[in-house]
């Protein structure tokens, strides 16, 4: 029988989803209350919980992907005048200040349990299933838990469980140390039953055998500091779980599944993988589908390139960015020497070979790119990180960008919106007044360079919904963790023939001549991690790399230098108030 689910991304959830919304609020209840409605088809359970990751989870700004670049120097979103106070809750998250009542804390541990309670009700519904893909929806259920509850152990400490098949089983709570092994045992268990990527009509928007291996390699990068987050010094060769050698070699066995299998291959343009069109990327692993499903903006969010574009910028006439997040200096300045990286910046050229370079030179570009659903121009700004000043088109009084005489957009040099005499010109340096808060006068907003990586989609309003599959694990990432993996292993010779691999894949645009990228003649600890950020920046790598690599809790702009109990964040104090399951993390 051919499943309706197979192509879940155009199935509308609502019916499913409010369902389990409606008795599992968790701003007032926790799930030893109760689990959630049965649902009696499997499908629209599964798909329920596929779609938590992207309601909002995995894809806003202000849930997992503040607490895992916000926390870092890859990501700041800082107060710019008037905008982005919010009551401190965002500096809070890069200033280290963050408590037990943060909304930014609370808002993610809410996600994640929504996520944790829709993929039990999975489980239950495939459980008591009699149908002829009972035992796929059901290892899926159970893979999709195993993320939901490795996110949250790990930014947490622990996560709450219940016994799927038993509606009146206690919670319990799975706590970091002992969990990160069951996990481990409980998605190798799963592999039997999982679908091969591409077969059974599966694709990367679908937990299969792939990226059960990627999160494998995942957890087993991390074993040694979820196993003590605090410590001074982390075991990365301890044995692992199954025996079959240590933490590290089983890293690289599940990465070689990914590598060596034919279905996947580094994208020479790194930015495809972060187009609006990304499906087509032969990197994806594991994605969140935010094709626009119909009547629906369930599941898909812009804020990933959004947030970091000027109010002045605008792809079309219909939009534009917000002037919030930025990098640090020290995240831009670790590319000093690497500009020519095909990973730090893609310069956009039109249809009929405009460039637009961004650099004062360009007087119109074409306008017969065209938005999807309002046929208006679409303006193409340049990709990855930007600095200093900006150009792009201005709106006319009508709600027109201002076009030349034979119907090309024209270039200008671009002002802040709020501030119009002053300059959109994005500066490494930040300084703020005060050092310690991170907190912006008017004058001062267009401070931080800005990242670009993400494409603007805009078809369907500033911050709303987006075309672009965000990656949760791409072959990028792999490479990535195997190069680690042989590091720690004490096999550079090999951890450099895989940075040197992705560094060499990448090709700049034709302006650069399609250059590749340089290969390194030696790597050390410091230039790894370096090479983690330049490869996986804004992807909700960070946190953990600094954690493993012992950086984490070291002074930097508008940042203190912290204990080790901030590297895991504390329960919501509406949850500790609710539960006496749940007990606080030290520190906190």
């Amino acid at each position: 029988m051919k499943s309706k689910f197979l192509n879940i991304n155009k199935i509308v959830l609502s019916v499913a989803v409010l369902a389990l919304v409606g008795c599992t609020n968790l701003d007032e209840k926790v799930i030893d209350e109760v689990l959630g409605s049965e649902i009696a088809d499997p499908e629209a359970a599964l798909a329920a919980a596929y779609s938590q990751l992207g309601e909002g989870t995995f894809v806003d700004h202000g849930s997992v992907f503040a607490l895992q670049e916000y926390s870092t120097d890859e990501a700041l979103l800082p107060t710019r005048g008037s905008d982005w106070g919010d009551g401190g809750k965002w500096r809070a998250m890069h200033e280290f200040s963050w408590d037990a009542n943060s909304d930014v804390v609370k808002t993610t541990w809410n996600q994640l349990n929504f996520g944790i309670t829709k993929s039990l009700t999975a489980i239950s519904s495939a459980s008591k299933s009699g149908g002829a893909n009972k035992a796929l929806f059901l290892a899926e259920a159970k893979g999709l838990l195993a993320y939901y509850t490795y996110t949250t152990i790990d930014l947490f400490g622990q996560a709450p469980y219940r016994d799927p098949d038993n509606i009146n089983a206690p919670i319990q709570i799975r706590k970091a140390e002992t969990t990160i092994d069951d996990l481990i045992k409980e998605v190798e268990g799963l592999i039997p039953n999982l679908a091969d990527i591409k077969t059974q009509n599966t694709h990367a928007g679908r937990f299969t055998k792939q990226a059960a291996y990627a999160l494998l390699a995942d957890m087993y990068l991390n074993r040694a500091v979820l196993k003590n987050k605090t410590a001074g010094d982390f075991n990365f060769l301890e044995q692992a779980v199954n025996g079959g050698g240590t933490d590290m070699d089983k890293v690289i066995e599940y990465s070689n599944l990914l590598i060596n299998n034919p279905n996947f291959s580094l994208e020479s343009n790194y930015f495809h993988n972060f187009d609006i069109n990304n499906d087509t990327s032969k990197e994806m692993i594991f994605t969140i589908v935010q094709k626009k499903i119909a009547n629906s903006d369930k599941g898909s969010d812009n804020d990933l390139a959004y947030m970091s574009m000027e109010r002045i910028q605008k792809p079309s006439p219909d939009n534009r960015g917000t002037n919030a997040s930025c990098i640090t200096p020290e995240f831009y300045y670790s590319w000093d020497g690497n500009h020519n990286d095909p990973r730090f910046q893609r310069t956009y050229q039109y249809e009929d070979g405009t460039w637009f370079r961004n650099d004062g030179t360009d007087v119109s570009v074409p306008s017969t790119s065209k938005v999807e659903g309002t046929g208006k121009p679409w303006f193409h700004f340049n990709r990855g990180l930007q600095v200093g000043q900006q150009y792009g088109p201005k709106i006319l009084s009508n709600g027109n960008f201002d076009l030349t005489a034979d119907g090309r957009i024209k270039v200008y040099k671009l002002f802040t919106e709020k501030n119009t005499t002053l300059a959109a010109d994005f500066t490494p340096e930040l300084n703020f007044d005060n050092p310690s808060e991170a907190v912006f006068t008017q004058a001062q907003i267009n401070r931080g360079v800005r990242n670009f990586k993400f494409e603007f989609d805009p078809g369907y309003g500033n911050n709303g919904t987006s075309g672009m599959d965000v990656p949760l694990y791409r072959l990028g990432t792999i490479y990535m963790m195997r190069a680690e993996a042989y590091f720690r292993n004490g096999n550079v010779g090999a951890a450099l023939a895989d940075v040197n691999r992705l560094r060499t894949s990448r090709t700049n645009d034709a302006l650069k001549g399609n250059a590749p990228g340089v290969a390194l003649a030696s790597l050390d600890a410091n230039t790894l991690l370096k090479e983690s950020g330049f490869e996986l920046y804004w992807e909700m790598y960070r946190r953990k790399a600094l954690i493993r690599f012992k950086k984490f809790d070291q002074a930097g702009t508008a940042k203190p230098a912290s204990q080790p109990y901030r590297r895991i964040f504390p329960i919501p104090q509406a949850t500790i108030d609710a539960s006496k399951d749940f007990t606080q993390n030290s520190g906190y």
